[in-house]
């Protein structure tokens, strides 16, 4: 990693940190640090519960409490059971929470005013585009790939997306008896992998492969939630599967994929692909590629 760029990094954070008063023991003169204003708008006006909470912040279970403790002591939060799931705790904003919640809105809005006040109108525009940039990027990073049973209930319920997308963009509609819906359970081991990507702990993305032969697997079931597109997290999972089935002793990779499906032909492609005749009889198939490993 060029050491240059870690030192970009590092400037950029002293420079945000400072910049928005992440280091004032009353952020945005309400009493209170940033830690504890974040989660009062993390919880939200509807709650939240706190294992969701711990993945969204990445923070862990003993200073999520202490900061749930000092909310609580302040009369801006409560926590108990989940109604719809007693195993689980949630917290809620009281009426006071609401409203100091409001409070920071209208203050976090003057903050972003002020950052973009002294600037003209193409410097505001180049901030602004230059910060979704980073957003975006920053999102990436936080993508997390792990391999997984497709019988997990996360794995499940990308599959379940993802039959759902392509029966609405498939010219002909989508039957997954019609193409082996047993096969999800043939891309794990030990005769494949499966992989499922998730992001502060939801899960936006899935795929797999299988062993065919001895020297090739085929890939299927490559899916991302429309949410995180544009996040390079099919092309992770993508590699993430050719590193696995090189450790497998593969040495080419097949795939079949639908006409309407551009977006993955551009990355199949890019991703060293080539287009190849027809291998298989999957009726929704119209285009074929191969990958040497």
């Amino acid at each position: 990693m060029d050491g240059a760029q870690v030192q970009r990094v590092r400037s950029f954070n002293r420079l945000v940190t400072q910049r928005v008063g992440a280091l004032d023991e009353s952020y945005l003169k309400r009493g209170r640090p940033l830690g504890e204003a974040r989660l009062l708008f993390e919880v939200g006006p509807e709650g939240a519960d706190l294992r969701a909470l711990r993945d969204r912040l990445a923070l862990d279970s003993g200073y999520l409490s202490r900061l749930l403790n000092s909310l609580t002591a302040q009369g801006l939060v409560e926590v108990g059971k989940d109604a719809r799931d007693g195993r689980l705790r949630r917290a809620i904003l009281t009426r006071k929470g609401r409203a100091e919640r409001a409070a920071y809105g209208r203050l976090s809005d003057a903050l972003g005013a002020s950052m973009l006040a002294p600037l003209d109108s193409s410097q505001r525009e180049r901030l602004v585009e230059a910060m979704g940039e980073v957003e975006r990027l920053l999102r990436a990073g936080r993508v997390v790939i792990s391999f997984e049973s497709p019988a997990s209930a996360d794995a499940r319920a990308c599959l379940d997306a993802y039959f759902r997308e392509i029966a609405e963009r498939f010219e002909a509609g989508f039957d997954p008896a019609k193409e082996r819906s047993g096969l999800d359970g043939e891309l794990g081991p030990p005769g494949g992998r499966f992989v499922v990507a998730r992001l502060e702990g939801e899960a936006i993305g899935c795929g797999g492969f299988k062993r065919v032969d001895a020297a090739t697997g085929l890939i299927k079931r490559v899916w991302t939630a429309r949410s995180a597109r544009g996040l390079g997290v099919a092309r992770r999972m993508l590699r993430t599967l050719e590193g696995a089935a090189r450790d497998a002793g593969l040495t080419t990779l097949r795939l079949d994929t639908n006409k309407a499906l551009t977006e993955a032909h551009a990355l199949y492609r890019k991703e060293g692909y080539r287009e190849i005749e027809r291998f298989n009889d999957n009726p929704y198939a119209h285009h074929w590629f191969e990958k040497r490993l």
